[in-house]
């Protein structure tokens, strides 16, 4: 393709994990994949995202990095597990717990279907608004992430290479979804592929709540995305499938990280991609 001129370089990246692992499951009643405790998918997402991160260290040597952890009732023993993986990382950290209080006031009681809200709904709503907050005031890129998702070694690499490449190209800011989910292939729409750096990108008109984007799109459509947190819509993505009507929003091909919900779900395990390997290789390299 020749040379490409990198117009749009990053310059940071904050990753933002929401974690809650007192919570099996927020709207499902089934088991999920491999049927383990919630705790084991929250710290096998943290180790899934610091391998991620050391798998091109290099990279981080020109890119400022942070990883915020944001949690809500985690028990003790899986938050010092956190804390303890956070502390042994060269890269800079912190462990925040989630405001709860403050954020749940601002959340309409009944939802768009006339039911009233959850308390874990309510929680997952709260933790999504205080991520926006901290992602507002971020200097360039935000990855919010939920802690199911499994990554696989060179996601964050390929995220910041197809932002810089594809961005570059189209003189567009992005949102980037790691996942390949499921639910895609399930009706006929019109896609754009890109090449990125070893994968491809396609167009896609819908993410859940796990994303990858810059803070000038945050700001910019700040009142549809904090919307999100203060009204239980339906699909609960909603305002952000809106936003996405005149962004570019981008899914790989493969997938770069796998939700790991139930097996059955639709916005679960990704195509093609072997998740049983994923999962146990996800774990600190020393």
């Amino acid at each position: 393709m020749g040379k490409i001129e990198l117009k749009r370089p990053v310059k940071s990246l904050q990753i933002i994990l929401r974690t809650c692992a007192s919570v099996t499951m927020l709207t499902q009643s089934k088991n999920r994949i491999f049927n383990e405790p919630k705790y084991n998918y929250t710290l096998k997402t943290l180790n899934s995202l610091i391998n991620s991160i050391n798998y091109n260290k290099e990279l981080f040597k020109h890119i400022k990095l942070k990883l915020t952890i944001i949690d809500h009732n985690s028990d003790n023993e899986t938050t010092t597990k956190l804390k303890n993986i956070l502390d042994k990382q060269l890269f800079e950290s912190e462990f925040k717990k989630l405001e709860f209080e403050q954020y749940k006031q601002l959340i309409k009681p009944i939802n768009h279907q006339g039911k009233k809200v959850t308390q874990n709904q309510m929680s997952n709503m709260s933790n999504i608004h205080q991520s926006l907050d901290l992602a507002k005031n971020c200097e360039d890129l935000i990855y919010f992430v939920e802690d199911d998702y499994i990554h696989k070694p060179e996601a964050i690499e390929e995220m910041i290479y197809a932002y810089e490449r594809i961005s570059s190209i189209i003189n567009k800011e992005l949102i980037l979804c790691p996942a390949d989910y499921p639910y895609l292939y399930n009706k006929i729409d019109n896609s754009n592929i890109f090449l990125g750096n070893k994968y491809h990108w396609r167009t896609i008109a819908e993410t859940l709540c796990t994303f990858l984007t810059s803070r000038h799109i945050i700001n910019k459509h700040w009142e549809k995305f904090t919307k999100a947190c203060m009204e239980e819509h339906y699909p609960f993505e909603k305002p952000f499938h809106e936003i996405y009507e005149s962004e570019t929003c981008l899914s790989p091909l493969p997938s770069l990280a796998v939700h790991f919900t139930n097996i059955n779900s639709t916005y679960g395990v990704s195509p093609f991609v072997d998740y049983e390997k994923l999962w146990k290789e996800s774990k600190i390299n020393d």
